[in-house]
């Protein structure tokens, strides 16, 4: 199964932190390339692998003068079916860990999860007798994508290629698609290490503990971790257990997030959350010139009325179109005289 895009819309514009750590990857390849003649320089790789590569022994008995192995390794790869396979994957699923979290965020979960990966997968590679031998490439940072996108955007499609006889294309729900794939990865992982065929030469367990670590970012960021740990935590109060959430009928009026706007040059863009809602047809805006107001109300599960304040400046709009994706409302207005 091989991932061609998914259907889960950004809201904060181009992922250019992604695109950049693609470009790093595939520059880093091509000087990898060029000084191993394009890996048949068998002394040459085996000298890049040992200096720039996450070698187990080493990083337990060098730690932490060895942590800088871990960074280097998460941005090589051992041959081209290697790279492609990781930046296809960090391409269709990256973009949106950056969209959720932030660049900065996103740079620091990548390389956090990278060590997770490496941790795991060194741990194991000791105890078996494997310690010797160097871990290279983007996987466990990406398994980390995969964990956090999992849980993040459980709603999502994944268009994925399988070639069965013939190519087809087909829609794949995540909470299919990933763990399919983590499941894969853990047999593999566990049969590499402690089967008969020995080791499989593909850091399995490097994907398995990325991707924990990633759900368990996912987890957090969706508000399902970190809240009971502040209130575990919190000024030695004694631990209360959460008020249970009654869930608002139909007519009951409920207020989310404030809706954010954005202006361009000829528009002007009002992204809110609205879950539970059928579709775009179910949601409705208008907008007062005098207070540049946008008022939004939409009905589904829950009834929902928003206003959304235009700049000062703004004069007349005119609502070109409504989107809804995923609890996600996007209303585009046209700027008037």
């Amino acid at each position: 199964m091989f991932p061609i895009h998914d259907d889960t819309e950004r809201i904060h514009g181009r992922p250019w932190l992604n695109y950049t750590i693609i470009g790093l990857n595939v520059a880093v390849f091509l000087w990898q390339a060029s000084i191993t003649n394009f890996f048949t320089n068998e002394q040459a790789v085996n000298q890049m692998f040992f200096t720039y590569g996450t070698v187990p022994d080493r990083l337990f008995s060098d730690w932490p003068g060895s942590a800088f192995t871990v960074v280097t390794s998460m941005f090589m790869h051992g041959g081209f079916a290697h790279i492609i396979g990781n930046m296809v994957f960090l391409w269709v699923f990256g973009d949106n860990i950056e969209d959720k979290f932030g660049r900065v965020g996103y740079i620091l979960l990548y390389i956090g999860w990278g060590f997770a990966a490496a941790f795991l997968h060194s741990a194991v590679a000791v105890s078996t007798g494997n310690g010797a031998v160097p871990a290279v490439g983007a996987s466990g940072a990406i398994s980390g994508v995969l964990g956090a996108y999992m849980v993040l955007f459980p709603r999502a499609k994944i268009y994925t290629i399988i070639t069965m006889f013939f190519i087809y294309t087909v829609r794949i729900p995540v909470l299919i698609y990933i763990p399919f794939w983590f499941a894969l990865q853990l047999i593999f992982g566990v049969i590499g290490q402690f089967g008969p065929a020995g080791d499989t030469g593909v850091a399995y367990l490097a994907h398995v503990g990325g991707f924990i670590a990633g759900a368990a970012t996912g987890l957090a960021g969706r508000g399902l971790i970190l809240p009971k740990i502040a209130k575990l935590a919190g000024k030695g109060t004694m631990y209360k257990p959460p008020v249970k959430k009654v869930r608002p009928k139909i007519e009951d009026v409920v207020s989310e997030t404030p809706p954010e706007v954005i202006e361009g040059a000829a528009y002007y863009e009002i992204i809110a959350e609205m879950k539970g809602v059928e579709d775009a047809s179910a949601i409705h805006a208008t907008y007062d010139r005098g207070s540049k107001l946008v008022r939004i109300t939409a009905n589904g599960s829950r009834r929902y009325e928003l206003a959304a304040k235009l700049p000062e400046t703004a004069s007349g709009a005119t609502i070109e179109y409504i989107q809804y994706l995923n609890g996600i409302a996007r209303i585009r207005l046209v700027k008037t005289p």
